[in-house]
């Protein structure tokens, strides 16, 4: 699959994202671009050690806290603090299969967190905007 073929499987085929690093602050894109993808009908789990809660939901210190099926984990951290997050992604996957994703935000690349991801089997997608990208496919969509 190529890139845009990824972007528009996890869009359009998983509705319940992790997010690692979300953010209380309502002018961050921690905080903007979950809060959207809750309007758009998304299902969001914070995963913010120093929240209890965010945009009504409950977070979790981990992303292995998280009780619920998580299909996608989306990463708002810096490059160099990625891999550990990807390494948990991973270690879900194999131990209660259920992440299928892992997606690093605009800005956010690192290829050792590719390579890792990919390697087991899971989708990923670094350096692009989720609430950009839904906005694109929906208007690839629009007559």
């Amino acid at each position: 699959m190529d890139l845009d073929e990824v972007i528009r499987h996890i869009l359009q085929t998983y509705r319940h994202i992790a997010v690692v690093g979300m953010s209380r602050d309502p002018r961050k894109a921690a905080y903007g671009v979950p809060a959207f993808l809750m309007q758009q009908g998304f299902v969001v789990y914070p995963v913010n050690p120093h929240a209890d809660e965010v945009l009504g939901r409950r977070a979790y210190a981990r992303l292995l806290d998280v009780p619920d099926p998580v299909e996608v984990v989306q990463i708002f951290r810096p490059s160099d603090q990625v891999l550990p997050f990807v390494e948990e992604a991973v270690r879900r996957a194999q131990t209660r299969g259920d992440v299928r994703a892992v997606w690093l935000q605009e800005g956010i690349v690192n290829e050792a967190a590719r390579a890792l991801a990919e390697g087991a089997g899971l989708l990923f997608v670094q350096d692009r905007c989720m609430l950009r990208e839904w906005l694109r496919l929906q208007a690839v969509r629009v007559p």
